[in-house]
């Protein structure tokens, strides 16, 4: 239990956590812990001595029924675990939570390597008895689960082996990670604000002012980003050659064969498919260097700065106070099905969402869960810009996936690989800004354009280069043991010219960019990001199409764990493992890049 006092009632615009817990010091804390722990024990008291259920399928329907009980009411650390993380999320640097997080994460290890014997044991079912099981209608309702256990077979390793490498999960990774995050999260700097005076500013405030229409804001704001990231470089040196030392010594004991293998077997995808996603949006790159030949064009200079890649372009001084931003997402979710728009609102209404940036908050935007039974939260650092209304619909979006698996599936079934996570996020994103389009005159229309192609540059190319980037930091950590800072800034500046082209300047400061960027971090996560908006245009064409297609839309954000992505977008026409699906989508991309190119000649933007 946290030693502290109680937390503030929450606001109006914060998470309100008391569904879970009343407050750090809540009693009901300790007494959650107990309630995991017992129904563990019920649970490994029952089945860890029998070996009945690895051959008999109507013990292994119960075997699954009580596991699947256990997932929904307790799952490894239960509701006491979730409260923690997402008290971490509001404030990084408490020294009391993060003792918390520390012992329910030891907590939770625990429960897992009681739990694990299970996953394994299922996992040593011999090949000649797998099929007859899959084929089995009693154990139709756990089907895809055991097909995914299955795969994954051959790369787990004894019960024993496999608690030792949980247990050192978080000093080999995990304290790592957080410890970067966390310095960076508590960092103030002194910057030049938007109304010409000095103020102090986190660290996560600066990408706003990065973007800011006043190149000597947005100058000022990048020295600071730069100088907070030399500050912590040694560190982060120290952090990545750690987690790549692990990475690897992982990959060899469970025999994966590359760095990304077993990313691709956790996301329930083929590798021969990222391979081809890969192959296709880097034969591209020719459409984010015009983008920025474009862009540097419209703001008059010759190369862009590293980091004013991403200065809006054109009068786009609108602000959207959280309630207009509110207003718009609801429209358009309302338009789309009734049920988008009533998850929206029963997040509002019962403070799901914590919106506005503070010291020590966790930086960016994300929408997280935790158990079926738990509820979905959305965390924010909305600054009143147009693309906070964009992140607010990208947030929403993996929030209602979330509510329609919750509604549809069981617990072993809740939740999305990271391949299909994406395309609900991009899918609702996209949708609001055709929204805001509608009401743009030309002027307005091209800045917007350039908004939208930024974004997509960004989420297609600039992940598929920043994925390519960590094949070769795994590539030159394996062959030479240690990776200095220059040389992680090296092969980073490298990955990131490859997309980039010749109109922007790699300046200095720019070879320390990686030290923040945390998707690196979970190792391989990134393709998810260029295929879900990928897949995204394929479902919003089909909709615009016919309005109809919404109702098998909800059918894919409602699949879970189910199936593999890759049947479940067969079901809806689209088949991942073919390299022209993926160019398809990139040719919609250069399409509206050509559009914005002449929008911007016909009203005399460009030289």
């Amino acid at each position: 239990m946290i030693q502290r006092r109680k937390s503030p009632r929450p606001g109006k615009y914060d998470w309100n956590l008391v569904p879970l817990f009343r407050g750090d010091d809540d009693p009901e804390i300790e007494k959650d812990k107990e309630r995991v722990s017992s129904c563990t024990a019920r649970f490994t008291a029952k089945w860890k001595r029998r070996r009945d259920y690895l051959r008999d399928p109507l013990k292994l329907r119960e075997a699954l029924d009580d596991y699947e009980a256990w997932k929904r009411r307790c799952g490894t650390d239960g509701v006491a675990g979730y409260y923690i993380w997402l008290r971490t999320q509001q404030d990084q640097n408490d020294p009391a939570i993060k003792a918390a997080y520390n012992k329910i994460d030891e907590f939770g290890r625990g429960i897992e390597n009681e739990m694990q014997f299970f996953y394994l044991r299922l996992a040593t079912i011999p090949r000649r008895l797998q099929r007859s099981l899959l084929e089995n209608s009693s154990l139709k309702k756990y089907r895809h689960f055991l097909q995914r256990i299955f795969a994954e077979s051959a790369h787990l390793l004894s019960e024993p082996e496999e608690r030792i490498l949980n247990l050192k999960a978080a000093t080999s990774n995990g304290n790592w990670v957080r410890m970067t995050s966390g310095f960076l999260a508590r960092d103030e700097v002194k910057v030049l604000l938007e109304n010409g005076r000095k103020g102090v500013k986190t660290f996560a405030e600066l990408g706003s002012l990065m973007n800011s229409r006043s190149r000597r804001v947005r100058d000022s704001a990048a020295r600071a980003f730069n100088h907070v990231l030399g500050r912590y470089v040694d560190v982060a040196e120290a952090e990545v050659n750690s987690i790549l030392q692990d990475k690897k010594t992982d990959d060899e004991l469970r025999g994966f064969s590359r760095p990304d293998q077993s990313r691709h077997l956790s996301d329930d995808v083929d590798t021969a498919m990222v391979d081809e996603l890969l192959t296709a949006v880097s034969g591209r790159f020719d459409i984010p260097a015009r983008f920025y030949r474009l862009k540097a064009g419209l703001l008059g200079v010759r190369r862009l700065k590293y980091h004013e890649r991403n200065v809006e372009y054109g009068n786009m001084t609108t602000e959207y106070p959280f309630e207009a931003s509110c207003r718009i997402v609801e429209k358009v979710m309302a338009d789309l099905d009734s049920a988008f728009a009533d998850i929206f609102r029963g997040f509002l209404k019962a403070g799901r969402i914590d919106v506005f940036p503070r010291k020590g908050k966790a930086g960016g935007a994300f929408c997280v869960y935790h158990l079926i039974g738990h509820p979905t939260y959305i965390l924010l650092n909305h600054t009143n810009r147009i693309h906070d209304v964009l992140t607010l619909a990208h947030e929403l979006g993996h929030g209602i996936n979330n509510e329609l698996v919750k509604a549809r599936q069981h617990a072993l079934y809740f939740g999305t690989t990271v391949s299909t996570a994406e395309v609900a996020s991009t899918f609702m994103e996209d949708f609001v800004l055709q929204e805001m389009l509608l009401k743009c005159d030309d002027e307005t229309r091209l800045a917007v354009m350039l908004m939208k192609l930024n974004d997509e540059v960004s989420t297609i190319f600039r992940q598929v280069a920043c994925y390519r980037f960590e094949q070769e930091l795994h590539a030159e950590f394996r062959q030479k043991g240690y990776l200095s800072k220059d040389a992680i800034g090296g092969l980073f500046k490298k990955h990131m010219s490859a997309y980039m082209g010749d109109a922007v300047e790699q300046s200095a400061g720019a070879e320390n960019w990686w030290v923040y960027w945390s998707h690196i971090r979970y190792f391989f996560y990134v393709y998810s990001y260029a295929s879900g908006l990928l897949i995204s245009k394929a479902l919003q064409n089909a909709v615009k199409k016919d309005r109809g297609h919404i109702g098998k839309v909800k059918e894919f954000l409602s699949a879970g764990l189910s199936d593999s992505p890759e049947r479940i977008f067969l079901r809806l026409g689209i088949d991942i493992r073919d390299r022209a699906f993926w160019e398809q989508g990139l040719a919609e991309v250069d399409g509206l890049l050509r559009e914005t190119e002449k929008l911007a000649r016909k009203l005399g933007r460009l030289k």
